[in-house]
């Protein structure tokens, strides 16, 4: 019986495999069992071997093995078996991606198959995750939301889109057709109380669910499209704020079908809420999905309903 040892890379150097025994004591160049390694410490038989990318740009490797056994009983009579492999080249849920297109760092590996979770801090940002949550349970996608296990996809530096002067597409051109100087937004009036506030979209202009991205389920030629919102004072006589639907276009506010959202936020929420997000850290790149929680607004049910903000901790 036989443990074989195979990897996919074009630019890879692969050591040869070290084999221990069960007490980690050198095995030799190769590995097998037969009739008399069935006692300690020769029964047990682990490999170890070393793949080390080399290349550039990015390169996802395949990491796989196979289990196979002859039977040799005499010189005519001869058997063999195949106890199959790592895994499904569909799936590829141990193929690490390696790349050093982040210029902040050194070049790295992930496990792409693995989606990570950003969670919103709702206790810094209340009007920006109460907006947020709105938007992923009306929208047809539902983009972010773990509730509906839809992901949300980054707009990374590696994307091929471009722009039509043959630039890269990146997250300021996602952002112009959504609230840019020519999207035809315009500051809802509120409380002075409320402060200084931005145009905040949803899906987030660094994502490919945007409704300014090319490629995007959710494109959209204007912003004027999306579901239009604002933040104000509830009006109920209380210091309490609230997501209002903005209908002086609209006279009904956003029907629910709409495939992105505009909403005047507070400037600082606007801007700190999804700026602390790790893709660099999290070596991400161009189509790399992921989930966004809002823990402050996960207990609520429905959009039909006012929902109050909870803190958490």
């Amino acid at each position: 019986m036989k443990w074989n040892v195979g990897s996919t890379c074009q630019s890879c150097v692969t050591s040869n495999v070290k084999w221990t025994d069960g007490q980690n004591n050198n095995a030799g160049s190769t590995a097998y069992w037969d009739v008399d390694g069935s006692s300690p410490p020769y029964a047990d038989r682990w490999g170890r071997v070393t793949t080390q990318w080399n290349g550039t740009g990015k390169e996802t490797i395949g990491l796989g093995w196979s289990v196979t056994a002859t039977v040799d009983a005499s010189s005519t009579a001869i058997a063999t078996a195949n106890f199959g492999t790592s895994g499904i080249d569909e799936v590829k849920e141990l193929a690490p991606r390696c790349d050093d297109w982040l210029a902040s760092s050194a070049p790295g590996c992930v496990l792409p198959y693995f989606k990570p979770t950003w969670t919103l801090d709702t206790n810094l940002y209340p009007a920006a995750g109460g907006y947020y949550w709105y938007m992923q349970q009306v929208m047809p996608d539902h983009a972010g939301s773990k509730r509906w296990d839809s992901l949300m996809h980054y707009l990374g530096p590696d994307t091929l889109v471009k722009t039509s002067s043959g630039g890269t597409w990146t997250s300021d051109n996602s952002r112009n057709v959504v609230c840019g100087t020519n999207s035809s937004w315009s500051v809802h009036p509120s409380d002075a109380s409320v402060g200084s506030v931005d145009c905040d979209e949803y899906a987030m202009a660094s994502t490919h669910e945007s409704g300014g991205y090319p490629k995007s389920v959710n494109l959209v030629t204007s912003g004027t499209k999306c579901a239009q919102l604002f933040t104000d004072k509830m009006g109920d006589g209380s210091a309490d704020f609230g997501l209002h639907a903005d209908t002086r276009t609209a006279t009904n506010g956003p029907s629910g079908t709409e495939r992105c959202g505009r909403a005047a936020i507070p400037s600082e929420q606007n801007q700190k809420a999804f700026s602390g997000f790790p893709a660099p850290t999290w070596r991400m790149l161009d189509g790399d999905g992921f989930f966004v929680t809002l823990p402050g607004f996960e207990h609520c049910t429905s959009t039909a309903t006012t929902c109050t903000w909870r803190k958490i901790g």
